[in-house]
């Protein structure tokens, strides 16, 4: 095994990360991109928990505004985690990595329950986990259940995966000029409102000093070098 400048990690994705370029659902070939890197990486002798929203298939904020009641809505959210779950562990195990989905409601047919202490087993037979159903609760996000995640099973870092390459001061799609920040404070991050990840999650690291990793999820190798150590798009932390 390599040595690792970080053993074990959460890695954020969005449910939109699997889509590609269709704009709803699961892509194949997205898939098989994403899950190759998480088996380099795994290869590496990384612990690897995935937390993936489910946003390609139906967003619960959105079910929300347009009048469905919020709690039925965030659970539709839910199970859509649970479809984008299952491919991911599909995708992983055709290349042989051992995968194990926890879900955190009760679908005992296709997953397993979340406990604490079997995820952890888990990693430590190196497994990779996936974190299913968010945090089982409405009104909480996935990014929120990624830092609750990581900090129950002790992980090292919790990396966002995005479509840019870290936390710009402004658009990069927008602005030509937008100026990469390599280094933030959570402080920083709740004020000016930067939407790394939402409050919630922010708080949570902020009080459990959990580092948060955002960088691009396009750009092959990217969660590689950040286990290697290497300076990697925005580190968010308590000084900045």
């Amino acid at each position: 095994m390599t040595d690792l400048a970080i053993r074990r990690i959460v890695l954020k994705l969005s449910g939109e990360a699997l889509c590609g370029d269709t704009g709803y659902g699961v892509d194949p070939a997205t898939l098989a991109a994403i899950s190759g890197e998480i088996a380099e990486v795994h290869a590496l002798g990384a612990e690897i928990a995935l937390v993936i929203g489910g946003g390609n298939i139906f967003r619960g904020l959105r079910g929300s505004a347009q009048g469905m009641d919020r709690s039925s809505a965030d659970y539709m959210g839910m199970l859509a985690t649970v479809i984008n779950a299952l491919a991911l562990q599909d995708s992983l195990e055709k290349l042989k990595v051992e995968t194990r989905v926890l879900s955190a409601l009760s679908i005992r047919q296709v997953a397993e329950p979340y406990i604490r202490r079997r995820a952890i087993r888990h990693l430590e037979k190196r497994r990779v986990v996936i974190f299913a159903a968010g945090t089982g609760n409405p009104y909480f996000s996935t990014d929120t259940a990624a830092a609750l995640r990581a900090m129950e099973i002790g992980a090292a870092l919790l990396i966002k995966a995005t479509k840019v390459e870290g936390v710009f001061d402004k658009d990069p799609a927008k602005h030509d000029d937008a100026t990469l920040l390599t280094r933030l404070s959570f402080d920083r991050v709740l004020a000016d409102r930067l939407g790394v990840m939402d409050s919630t999650a922010i708080t949570l690291c902020r009080d459990n000093a959990l580092p948060i990793r955002v960088c691009s999820l396009k750009r092959r190798g990217n969660v590689q070098r950040v286990v290697l150590g290497e300076d990697v798009g925005t580190l968010v932390t308590e000084t900045g």
